[in-house]
């Protein structure tokens, strides 16, 4: 990622003016003729994320003209891959936030996935760190993401239950965190029955990843990630294009090891847990079946509604284990439900939360960092929907409608009394591409949480 940036600009570093796309007529205006006469029939017409090169009297390129909106970060992400090689600059001065946006989105532009192809022809072009920037900030934040593309994005022949685990144990070891991993019948002694019930139809060994970092004394914040490395629906098998992008499904897995890079990476002052149970979903003689029933680790037994609604299973005994040390923040993330996709889309991740003062937070920094999500309720009378005639609960319940909202309620029935939680269902996918956002896994709702974080308990370095 540093590669993406220079220290000092060198003496033919290209400048890149920036124009608000509401100026950009009153801009053009003051210009040069020579400079109208040629920006005019290019069909620059100062979009934000448009620019335009700029050639100067020899016929060099002189400087590139960006529109720019209410999006910083978007508006630059096009350039690394979109402008010619090599070094430039901005001669445009921004504030501290926006300049940082500039670097980060930068980043993110140059980002590609290359575990499994040759380099690229070309070298993306680079940026001179501009002026004012938050270098830290926008280091920690393009690394982590990049963390979380990168995972999600590994098939899972080289990303299942080990793999994600050996990310854990390389991302703590950078940081001096204490990392435990619990496997296979060991999880039977430490009680995790729904790890076990779901891994078991699969040759490769279900875990509990378990990272710690951070003064004991310090406010507790745990994040638990839903880490299915494969879900093939189990015995309830999935179609063919249901199980197309299940690499995927440990995409929540991914994020709190992202938000864990971000959280120790500032040093906020806080005591740090992070809970990824790890399983592959497979379908075998010895798989978990419909209908069967599972005590889980906090007592409650559960009737197993669909063996393709795993996710929930897995999360409600990480749930348990981390409401046990009542944190005094609670978040997990999981690529949960198709309903929640359906409600919201593909591009907006949906947020339960038990406190309304939380969800408040949650929502105002997401719309400040351009890291949007979108509230669904907690909606108790569905509740009813859970009910189970020979178990405490249903895993999946009855009736086709209100699925994000049934699953996040199964969820709350594992958080402890008292304790401040959030659950972000999203897709961790970007179906399309768009300016640094390739088609494939992404963070999402990564900067907002990691701002609800620094915003409560510190902001760190």
């Amino acid at each position: 990622m540093p590669d993406a940036f220079l220290a000092r600009a060198p003496h033919d570093a290209t400048p890149i003016e920036t124009v608000p796309a509401p100026d950009f007529a009153t801009w053009l205006a003051r210009q040069p003729a020579p400079v109208r006469r040629w920006i005019e029939p290019t069909g620059f017409t100062g979009a934000p994320g448009d620019f335009c090169l700029v050639p100067g009297p020899g016929g060099a390129l002189d400087r590139v003209v960006l529109a720019t909106g209410t999006e910083t970060l978007w508006d630059f992400a096009a350039l690394p891959r979109d402008l010619p090689g090599g070094a430039y600059r901005l001669a445009t001065k921004l504030d501290r936030r926006a300049a940082t946006d500039a670097a980060l989105g930068w980043a993110l532009g140059g980002y590609r996935f290359a575990r499994y192809r040759a380099p690229a022809e070309r070298t993306p072009a680079q940026l001179v760190w501009p002026a004012g920037c938050d270098r830290d900030a926008a280091t920690r934040t393009a690394e982590a993401i990049f963390l979380v593309r990168d995972l999600i994005n590994t098939p899972a022949a080289d990303m299942g239950p080990a793999e994600l685990a050996a990310a854990a144990r390389h991302l703590g070891k950078a940081h001096k965190a204490r990392v435990t991993v619990t496997t296979g019948a060991a999880l039977a002694k430490a009680n995790y029955p729904a790890l076990l019930a779901v891994g078991g139809g699969s040759a490769r060994a279900p875990r509990l990843i378990d990272l710690r970092w951070g003064p004991a004394k310090a406010p507790r914040v745990t994040l638990v990630g839903k880490g299915v490395c494969f879900d093939s629906g189990g015995l309830d098998l999935k179609p063919p294009a249901g199980m197309k992008l299940m690499k995927k499904d440990m995409g929540g897995g991914a994020h709190v090891l992202g938000l864990a890079a971000m959280v120790m990476a500032a040093k906020l002052p806080i005591r740090l847990r992070v809970l990824i149970p790890a399983v592959e979903n497979m379908p075998s003689g010895s798989a978990f079946r419909p209908l069967d029933v599972i005590r889980m680790r906090n007592g409650l037994t559960v009737e197993v509604g669909d063996t393709d609604a795993e996710g929930r299973l897995v999360l409600a005994d990480a749930l348990a284990e981390a409401s046990r040390e009542k944190p005094d923040l609670l978040i997990d993330f999981a690529t949960l439900t198709g309903a929640a996709r359906a409600a919201l889309g593909t591009e907006l991740p949906a947020l339960f939360c038990n406190d309304d003062r939380l969800a408040a937070e949650f929502l105002d920094h997401g719309a400040a960092a351009g890291d949007p999500l979108w509230r669904l309720p907690l909606w108790g009378p569905y509740r009813r929907m859970l009910d189970s005639r020979i178990a405490d609960l249903s895993s999946t319940g009855t009736g086709p409608y209100g699925g994000a909202i049934t699953a996040a309620l199964f969820l709350e029935s594992f958080v402890g009394a008292g304790i401040p939680w959030a659950h972000i269902d999203l897709m961790a996918w970007n179906v399309a591409t768009r300016p640094g956002r390739p088609e494939g896994g992404e963070a999402m709702a990564l900067r907002a949480a990691f701002a609800l974080i620094a915003g409560r308990h510190g902001k760190g370095r």
